[in-house]
């Protein structure tokens, strides 16, 4: 058993993103046929035009652009959060089927470790007691196997640590975004969504060039619950 550490990888992503949706956008509005039009995106800079089409509000396009990125190191409490996003599929290491016997990686949230190292000490020994429950049930349930597997992982904290895959199109990312890089967002998934972004970024530039949480692009909408970190999340998204 160990602290686990947030890892995240994207592994595929549709080649030329950037010009698979100004593909999109341009067939959309003009009588030019496909090759003339592949032609045109193929052989000119698109960044402008995207640009402009983000201002006008014509996402649809960006939905034929995806992304599948694999995350390691992410508590189950991070997943409840995740699987709300409804635009996205999902592949997550079952606690059924994989047995925690030899023990689980955790998270250990940065405010516990601020505590001090006998706070810390002290979280890493009610998981470690959690995994004794965790061995006990497998026991009387069988030993082995996920009928063992699959009552006993009931004791198991949302601490314990996952990893998984998920893939979203551009569309559902920029709103993922949005939400998930708020200061205002749980800190997990936020670091999560930071990762992912930067990644993103460095695969299509020019459609996630505005991409992040809102007051990026105007006023934050929390209204009198906003943070007051503009400055600073800007300066962040600034340094990706």
């Amino acid at each position: 058993m160990a602290k686990a550490q947030l890892k995240v990888m994207l592994l595929r992503a549709t080649p030329d993103p950037d010009e698979v949706v100004a593909l999109g956008a341009r067939l959309c509005y003009a009588q030019a046929d496909l090759d003339s039009l592949r032609e045109r995106v193929e052989t000119t800079d698109q960044q402008g035009y995207i640009a402009r089409v983000m201002e006008r509000g014509h996402l649809s396009v960006t939905e034929h652009a995806s992304f599948t990125f694999a995350v390691e190191g992410v508590s189950r409490a991070l997943l409840a959060q995740l699987t709300r996003h409804r635009i996205a599929s999902f592949s997550v290491q079952s606690q059924r089927y994989v047995s925690m016997a030899d023990g689980f990686d955790f998270v250990v949230p940065p405010s516990i470790s601020a505590l001090g190292e006998a706070e810390e000490a002290e979280f890493i020994r009610q998981m470690e007691q959690m995994h004794a429950w965790y061995c006990q049930w497998q026991e009387k349930l069988g030993k082995t196997g996920e009928s063992a597997n699959q009552d006993a992982r009931f004791v198991l904290p949302n601490a314990a640590a996952t990893r998984l895959l998920v893939t979203m199109n551009a569309r559902e990312l920029m709103h993922f975004f949005e939400l998930r890089c708020c200061s205002r967002a749980q800190w997990e998934i936020r670091e999560m969504a930071w990762q992912m972004l930067a990644l993103c970024r460095e695969a299509a530039p020019s459609l996630f060039a505005c991409a992040g949480p809102a007051c990026l692009r105007g006023a934050c909408p929390e209204g009198k619950n906003t943070c007051g970190k503009a400055k600073e999340i800007k300066e962040r998204h600034t340094a990706l």
